[in-house]
């Protein structure tokens, strides 16, 4: 068993070797690479040598409980230490989305329901913004068209992370289940009958892509430039400062009018625009490799329903996974955790089982 671990034991090795080397941070670029590769594999390896050291202790110990029955005891527990490093590592072994460590950005859009659909969505937004408060990730709102009532009919975010970050707790690892149709069942502020409505909001989870991850010919761009709309501070309203940038080649768009100048707007759109095309590109490559990670829902439709967040019951529903907690006042204010990895859970299950 986990025979195929010593050729990552032997790539750790040579990593290490080569990370000691002072002339391999000369290239900034190459020794990130290596230090990412390195942090990935070290866990594996430390599990993987403990494993196999318990195996030892095992064998040591039935021989000496074959002379002494005292220490019969010492083998059950040692074998129960081997089943759950045995576990662990299986799951360590699972093949790694390679994007588990990027930043994202984040786009939440109002959907079917109106002024309320509107207001769920600044109830999501502050959602997400508490919880990356919760595990010190930092925010930025980079564009936002907001509703009358308050809400946002539109609103992308950047979640960053604060430096290095452990296997799996990358922004991306973590947010990227979130990706689909939210519902929410509630009376609207505006319900003078007191009945429950339903509305729905969209939430787009994709990876921010660097210049590194995608090259864009200038000559493939449209740009256009308009006049902001909506709650605007001097000059945003009354220059043609917004700015809409169209991809030709795949027909994708990213606009913002949120900055007050010109080319901080184009700066912010050509931002939005490369993690969309890598998210397109990863898709792509996903297809071609017949890869089977769920692709999120593209259409803020009820019936295409991920979450349902009932405020009369104080419940949560994740229907992907069959989670359900009665804790929605908590959620809503950023304790995510456990909503989450219930899709992390249900995610590397359906991967081990496929391996």
């Amino acid at each position: 068993m986990f025979e195929a671990v010593e050729e990552l034991v032997a790539e750790h090795a040579d990593l290490e070797k080569k990370l000691a080397d002072p002339s391999v941070h000369a290239d900034q670029a190459n020794a990130r690479k290596l230090n990412k590769r390195y942090a990935e594999l070290t866990p594996i390896v430390a599990t993987y040598r403990s494993w196999k050291q318990t195996g030892d202790d095992i064998e040591a110990a039935r021989e000496l409980a074959a002379d002494d029955p005292d220490f019969a005891a010492e083998v059950k527990d040692l074998e129960q230490q081997r089943e759950e490093l045995t576990e662990k590592l299986r799951l360590l072994l699972v093949p790694r989305d390679p994007s588990d460590d990027k930043d994202v950005i984040l786009e939440i859009k109002a959907g079917a329901g109106g002024d309320e659909s509107a207001l769920f969505a600044g109830d999501l937004l502050r959602m997400y913004l508490r919880y990356a408060e919760r595990v010190g990730w930092k925010t930025e709102i980079i564009d936002a068209t907001e509703s009358e009532l308050g809400g946002y009919k539109d609103v992308q975010v950047a979640v960053k992370t604060r430096g290095q970050t452990e296997p799996g707790q990358g922004v991306w690892a973590r947010l990227k289940y979130e990706g689909g149709v939210h519902r929410v069942q509630r009376v609207p502020a505006t319900e003078s009958q007191g009945r429950i409505h339903t509305s729905a909001a969209g939430v787009l989870v994709t990876p921010e892509a660097e210049e590194v991850d995608v090259e864009i010919n200038p000559n493939d761009l449209r740009i256009d430039v308009y006049r902001s709309s909506g709650p605007g501070g001097q000059s945003v309203n009354t220059t043609d400062s917004a700015v809409r940038i169209t991809h030709i080649p795949t027909g994708v768009v990213a606009s913002c009018q949120n900055e007050k100048s010109q080319l901080q707007n184009k700066e912010q759109a050509l931002r939005i625009l490369r993690s969309r095309l890598l998210a397109m590109a990863q898709e792509e490559a996903e297809r071609e490799a017949a890869d089977a990670r769920r692709s999120q829902v593209r259409t803020v439709d009820r019936s295409e329903k991920i979450r349902t967040y009932n405020y009369p019951e104080n419940r949560i529903s994740d229907h992907r996974v069959g989670f359900k907690a009665y804790n929605l006042d908590q959620v809503l204010d950023g304790d995510l955790d456990a909503v989450i990895q219930a899709c992390v859970d249900a995610d590397s299950a359906a991967k081990l089982a496929a391996a």
